[in-house]
């Protein structure tokens, strides 16, 4: 039996079908260009922009994922092999490359006040301060953050274990950057890698991945508020410890120290809590409860000096007080404000002042509402890359495979088969989550033998995890990033003891 069906509704089930059989999709490689200009450091100068999609093959060479990136080039360069290359990544695991590639490093960063506080309407203007004028830089999105995405997307058939995981993340994206390069042909330029939060973790291990299985040689590391899991997730004396002169940082910040403390700057006390952090706190919370009573009493005292909380919490926690508490008490009795935990500058309100930690992360909800706009906008807009895939700003990576963490030594080998690997740590005293002096403890860890400390240099700055959004360290966060690739090009030095 034949249906006859009216003209208009065959019309509108062809249609149907052919937008069902559409899918939400970015091209697996594709690029759009566009043509800027910028001032930076009083001098103006046209860039390049070029964002787009390029494949990760698997050993087979088909493709497996497909990664988003942004490169910035500087244009009237005559020789583009001694121009330096800046990769950046950020961290999470999970994180898009939004964070320093919109407010930190790149030529455009988003509206917000001079401390980091979002402002309406939400956008980008020049950075002034950008290290574009002495590299060219590219951001990357791993797989599913920012518009990067596995092939498939979704489902059983994804074979995760290729990306999730530390060491799976930092092979692929070797590769990747293998082929970034070839296809730029970037092979001769000077290299540096920067990775923030656990993008240090990531830099750490590209450095020897690069080198050992992509002969990819680079002349620096920089490691922004760098997590390293040997320390954070581990617990234990040193763990718990590292954590004070963070305490006395932010307790400084919100002026909750004693008045010995509190009338002095900042950089005055900070080495007297490190002090005592390594020299009197390690071995005395390594006692556990054999620590005699009276030492214990006394640990405890100076805790509460260094850290604004009481004698009675201290010891009501054995010594270890973890940061989540530190985060809900400091201010519970000063205006019963929680404090932030990536940016300890940041205020938040809880239901209820009781608790042991914050309702919330202020620092993290304010930051979501002036870059989520502005990176949609940005790429849309200003770069011309118009999708309707979503920006993740964090991305489904989870579960993530934290074994075999080596990356700590991977960097050590790294400087020591290559003569031009220097590395660079930046951090915010206000940071709770990775603390500056936490990334202290994983410098001095990296080279137990001290023969390459000549090759690290630290950088502190007074805000917290993302330093660069406080427009004071915006500029001298730069300005360290730039000094140290103009001091670590070889220029024409042999690479060799």
């Amino acid at each position: 039996m034949k249906i006859k069906y009216p003209l208009a509704l065959l019309i509108y089930f062809m249609l149907y079908c052919s937008l069902s059989a559409q899918e939400r999709k970015l091209p697996l490689d594709t690029t759009v260009t566009t043509q800027h200009s910028v001032t930076i450091n009083g001098a103006s100068f046209n860039y390049t922009a070029e964002t787009g999609t390029q494949p990760v093959w698997d050993e087979n060479g088909k493709p497996i994922a497909s990664l988003h990136y942004t490169y910035y080039t500087r244009n009237g360069i005559k020789d583009r092999g001694s121009r330096p290359l800046l990769i950046s990544f950020n961290g999470g695991p999970g994180s898009g490359s939004v964070w320093m590639h919109l407010a930190y490093t790149g030529p455009r960063i988003l509206k917000i006040d001079d401390e980091g506080y979002p402002v309406q309407p939400y956008g980008v203007r020049e950075n002034p301060y950008s290290v574009l004028d002495v590299t060219d830089i590219v951001y990357v999105n791993p797989a599913n953050t920012g518009y990067s995405r596995t092939i498939p997307e979704t489902g059983k058939e994804v074979d995760r274990s290729k990306f999730f995981g530390i060491n799976a993340d930092i092979k692929y994206l070797a590769e990747w950057l293998n082929t970034f390069v070839t296809r730029h042909n970037r092979w001769r330029s000077p290299k540096y890698i920067i990775g923030e939060s656990y993008g240090g973790t990531r830099v750490m291990g590209l450095s020897l991945a690069l080198q050992n299985q992509q002969w990819m040689y680079l002349n620096g590391v920089i490691m922004v508020s760098p997590a390293d899991y040997k320390v954070i997730r581990v617990g234990g004396p040193v763990s718990s410890a590292l954590n004070l002169p963070y305490y006395t940082a932010a307790a400084w910040h919100q002026k909750a120290l004693p008045d010995a403390l509190q009338q002095k700057d900042l950089l005055e006390i900070l080495p007297e809590s490190e002090d005592y952090t390594i020299n009197t706190l390690i071995p005395a919370i390594a006692k556990g409860g054999f620590i005699g009573k009276e030492e214990r009493l006394e640990v405890a005292e100076k805790m509460a000096y260094y850290s604004g909380l009481s004698q009675k919490e201290i010891l009501d926690h054995n010594l270890d007080v973890p940061t989540s508490y530190f985060w809900k008490a400091l201010l519970r009795d000063r205006g019963g404000y929680t404090v932030g935990r990536l940016d300890s500058r940041y205020l938040g309100i809880d239901k209820q002042l009781a608790g042991n930690s914050p309702d919330y992360n202020s620092e993290i909800t304010s930051w979501l509402h002036s870059f989520t706009p502005a990176i949609n906008y940005y790429l849309q807009e200003v770069l011309k890359f118009r999708t309707d895939i979503k920006y993740n700003m964090f991305g489904p990576v989870r579960p993530w495979d934290n074994k075999d963490d080596n990356t700590r030594d991977n960097l050590r080998q790294a400087m020591a088969q290559n003569p031009y690997l220097n590395v660079l740590i930046q951090s915010g005293y206000y940071d709770g989550a990775t603390t500056y002096f936490n990334a202290k403890y994983t410098m001095w860890q990296i080279d137990p033998s001290g023969r390459m400390k000549d090759r690290f240099e630290f950088k502190g700055y007074r805000s917290g995890h993302m330093m660069y959004l406080r427009r004071e360290d915006l500029k001298q966060a730069n300005e360290d990033i730039r000094t140290f690739i103009k001091r670590t090009l070889a220029n024409g030095k042999s690479a060799r003891y």
